[in-house]
């Protein structure tokens, strides 16, 4: 993931700004498009990565975690003290061996760059606070503070290490570093957390190599820097009653068999730059597989019911190199662009995939969900969208003509309301559903309306 936002962020920076290059995102290479956008975690657990392919970019595939200033190896609890970190690959406040910390209003300040962003991404290496080693942290409070590349706030490495933290303030500043961060099969449980990025490659609540479990209950969570969305997943990720705003990126990525879940929340994204160079497409949600060995293969899912999803440019959703579920249910959704879902094949530059054989396959239920804008589907890909339960769909699929497959339920409750002719392999339900406005429904070359 992370090595996905790191080319990003780099491929912007380089752009009539070679001076700067002097101090790169990360150490990653080949990174794919979109691939963790900035924030989006890149490790996982010690040495191997799911799907068995070793990092790219200079990270190692041995654990590296670096040292601490402050260690909490027993049983503590402490509060209102100040930790704080000046050196490389340093953590200011480190929980680990199984020891159960509770701090309270702490103030923690991590300077001094990561030698290795790859092994901050995957192992925690250069946090604000590192959990892991089956440590348990309860943190209550305060502000966590970095200014340092691959300085993630608070970071829960490996399985059996937990964070519960409740009402602190993350402030980041460097590229490769997200607000909050599993990897390894970490857990984190967040409530009403206060999280601002402002580098690349630094999602506000991410995920990396061997993925975990983040769960998210109110606060705000902002993104401003290239190739940062508000939530990259590798993980299993829920969010609820929040607000999530990515300024220069899209707003939630997905890569490979993990899901982000969404629950009256208010989610906002404007990916205007292009992440990987020209031509890569621009998008609110996407779903993908990088092929990097940062999460394992498999299809992605995103479910989102309440709240507001706001695409400022792009395509509201995008799919590419995998299977994905997108399950809506009363959502008010705005896309500037006009939009609504591409599902397509990339030009596999970036390593999703090999370019005409990585399209995507895209199963979208709208349950009482009022939907509008343009669904394209490519040759190579295919879409099932199904409409129940009161849904509207204004818009059309495919007006240039037909391609690849695309089949469309419209129960007897809802509605579609054509802006243009589409073009489908199948049609189930009464046409009777359908307003014409002058145009067809074209199933295989025959109009149904």
């Amino acid at each position: 993931m992370k090595r996905w936002l790191a080319a990003v962020a780099l491929a912007v920076m380089c752009v009539g700004l070679f001076s700067a290059c002097g101090s790169p995102i990360g150490t990653a290479t080949g990174t794919p498009p979109g691939g963790a956008p900035p924030g989006v975690p890149s490790g996982g657990p010690s040495g191997a990565p799911p799907g068995g392919q070793a990092p790219s970019g200079g990270g190692t595939q041995t654990e590296t975690s670096g040292t601490a200033a402050t260690t909490f190896s027993t049983a503590t609890t402490e509060s209102s003290q100040t930790y704080a970190s000046t050196k490389a690959d340093e953590n200011a406040v480190r929980v680990e061996g199984g020891a159960t910390v509770a701090l309270s209003d702490p103030t923690v300040n991590k300077s001094g760059d990561s030698s290795d962003t790859n092994n901050s991404d995957f192992y925690g290496m250069n946090a604000g606070i590192l959990v892991r080693d089956s440590g348990q942290l309860t943190l209550t409070g305060g502000n966590v503070t970095t200014a340092a590349a691959g300085g993630n706030g608070i970071f829960v490495y490996n399985t059996g290490s937990t964070a519960t933290v409740s009402g602190t303030t993350i402030r980041t500043s460097s590229n490769n570093s997200g607000g909050i961060e599993v990897a390894g099969g970490g857990t984190l449980t967040a409530a009403n957390l206060d999280i601002v990025t402002q580098g690349g490659s630094s999602a506000a609540i991410r995920s990396d190599r061997g993925g975990g479990t983040l769960t998210v209950d109110q606060g705000t969570y902002a993104t401003n820097g290239v190739g940062s969305p508000a939530v990259y997943s590798t993980a299993n990720v829920t969010v609820s009653n929040a607000t999530l705003t990515a300024n220069q990126s899209e707003a939630v990525v997905i890569e490979g068999a993990n899901s982000v879940t969404l629950d009256h929340s208010t989610v906002v994204g404007d990916m205007t730059t292009s992440n990987g160079g020209s031509g890569e497409n621009l998008h609110s949600v996407m779903i993908y597989q990088s092929m990097s060995g940062d999460a394992t293969n498999g299809g992605g899912s995103f479910t989102m019911s309440g709240g507001s999803l706001t695409g400022r440019s792009g395509d509201l959703f995008y799919v590419t190199n995998t299977t994905a579920t997108i399950a809506l249910s009363g959502v008010k959704l705005a896309n500037g662009s006009g939009n609504l879902l591409t599902v397509a094949g990339n030009d596999g530059s970036r390593g999703w995939g090999t370019a005409g054989s990585n399209g995507g396959t895209c199963h979208f239920s709208a349950t009482g969900q009022t939907l509008s804008g343009v669904i394209s589907v490519d040759s190579i890909s295919s879409l099932d969208l199904s409409l129940t339960s009161g849904s509207n769909f204004t818009g059309t699929i495919n007006p240039a003509g037909a391609a690849g497959t695309v089949a469309v339920t419209l129960s007897g409750d809802s509605t579609w309301t054509l802006t243009a002719d589409a073009y489908l392999t199948s049609f189930t339900g009464a046409t009777s559903g359908v307003t014409a406005n002058g145009h067809h429904v074209y199933v295989d070359g025959t109009p149904i309306v």
